[in-house]
This record gives structure tokens, sequence and C-alpha cells, in this order.
């Protein structure tokens, strides 16, 4: 019972601010610099109309590249239980072959 943790006090700390008004404060400075960012380093270009920029050529080859990742996987993924199909009916003939 002597080493027995007092629980943490979570109502102030050192300089008398609460966590929640911490949380509150630290929520709204965020907020405002989201909202006071311009405009401009919030879009891409393809959003002003520049659809020729290397920005844009960038964004969709990446675009297409992560498609191509993603129906990869997808093919490995139906490939593998094509496999553990024919697999089956391999050993489903095998077996029919021998119990006769």
């Amino acid at each position: 019972m002597k080493n027995q943790r007092q629980p943490r006090k979570l109502e102030s700390t050192k300089n008398g601010w609460t966590w929640s008004l911490r949380v509150l404060v630290i929520s709204w400075v965020h907020l405002l610099f989201v909202v006071g960012a311009p405009r401009a380093a919030l879009a891409c270009p393809v959003c002003f109309g520049q659809n020729d920029s290397p920005l844009a050529s960038a964004m969709n080859l990446g675009i297409i590249f992560m498609l191509v990742i993603v129906a990869g996987v997808l093919t490995a993924f139906a490939s593998f239980f094509i496999y553990l199909m024919r697999r089956a009916r391999l050993v489903a003939r095998q077996s029919e072959g021998t119990a006769q």
C-alpha cells in the first residue's frame, strides 16, 4: 500500500491551464491557420485551369501508377483463388481414381 500511485490530476498544469482549455485553444489555432491560408496554397493548377502544367501531368501519372498497383494486387488475389480451385479439382480427381 505504500507504493500505490496517486492518480494524476488533470484539472490544472503548472501554469494553470486545464487540459481541455489547451485542446480547445490548439484546435482554434489550427482552424485559423487552415481558414486563413491563401486559396492558391490549397489548390492545384488543374483547379485554376492549367491542365498542361507539369504538376498536373505528374498527378495524372501518380493516379495511373496507383491504379496499376491496385489492379496488380487484385489480379494476384484472384489468380491465387483460381490456383486453389484447380488444385482442389486435381486432388479430387486423384482421390477419386484411388478410391475405385
